[in-house]
């Protein structure tokens, strides 16, 4: 009979190959932070600090007034009000549009996947076109029809162009994932004498977490990121965070202010990182689970 302890791991080999992937995985992981580096201690460094030193180098004397001037003074354009304003202007396109987006998608997919018409699938490959189509072809008949309304240069423009142009993607993800359900949950469903709505709020919703958190991620850091929509459609009370951040960096007048620029570049990325870093298990656990397959 063996003395060997029982559940003992297998000792790790250093073999070449092992030692080449772990070269390549480290050297991989410095490329891309690398930039992230640079950005942060200069953030923290004064402009002489930034003149006498090099780029790598840690700061001699920590200061957090870039930050400050960056999210409450620094100039975007006519006005010095900093990044504060397009932060809270972002936050109000955001939550709207992604609500919209997800909740048409969802119903498009679960009417696509379970209800299906005669021409559903027609329908579907026509949704699918908008996926290709680039937002510059159609965006000055957009601009024109929202000015024709009314609407142009409003929350509720921005808002509805946001759910348009996200709702293919929004569709073909949740039609996939629903058409990977049992079946017989929807004919049952159904013998049970449930409708349209009340199978998909009591028993398609409660089923979609996986999807649902790979669409909220996908259009939250998405329409956050964007920056041209916001530009055309915000108008100049309504400029998301991007916009802003680009007219501190561009119309700086006399020196440049390097830190600020990193401290401001790092304030409008906050919200896409923190959300990948605090989110990215669940987004790849949706996705194995079926979220975008098909």
């Amino acid at each position: 009979m063996s003395n060997a302890p029982k559940n003992k791991r297998p000792t790790k080999r250093w073999t070449p190959a092992r030692i080449g992937i772990y070269l390549f995985l480290i050297s991989a992981a410095a490329f891309f932070l690398l930039p992230l580096y640079v950005m942060l201690v200069t953030s923290f460094k004064t402009l002489d600090d930034i003149r006498e030193s090099s780029i790598f180098s840690l700061p001699a004397t920590l200061t957090l007034e870039p930050w400050a001037i960056a999210w409450t003074s620094a100039c975007t354009g006519l006005e010095c009000t900093g990044l504060k304003v397009g932060f809270w202007n972002s936050v109000r396109i955001v939550i709207p549009s992604v609500i919209l987006s997800i909740l048409l998608g969802a119903i498009n997919g679960y009417a696509l996947a379970f209800w299906r018409s005669k021409y559903a699938n027609l329908l579907f490959g026509v949704l699918m076109i908008g996926v290709f189509v680039p937002y510059q072809v159609i965006m000055y008949p957009l601009v024109r029809l929202l000015s024709t309304v009314g609407l142009f240069g409003s929350l509720p423009a921005i808002v509805v162009i946001h759910s348009i142009f996200g709702m293919p993607v929004m569709t073909l993800l949740f039609r996939n994932y629903y058409a990977g359900l049992p079946e017989e949950l929807f004919k049952a469903a159904r013998i049970d004498g449930g409708g349209f709505w009340r199978i998909f709020i009591e028993l398609m919703l409660p089923m979609s977490t996986p999807i649902l958190i790979v669409a909220t991620i996908m259009q939250v850091t998405g329409i956050w990121n964007d920056y041209l929509l916001g530009l055309i459609f915000g108008g100049t009370e309504l400029a998301p965070m991007t916009v802003q951040l680009n007219n501190i960096v561009n119309s700086t007048t006399g020196e440049r202010a390097y830190n600020v620029n990193m401290a401001a570049t790092i304030l409008t990325s906050a919200i896409p990182l923190f959300i990948y870093l605090a989110s990215g298990r669940w987004f790849v656990r949706g996705i194995a689970s079926g979220a975008v397959k098909g």
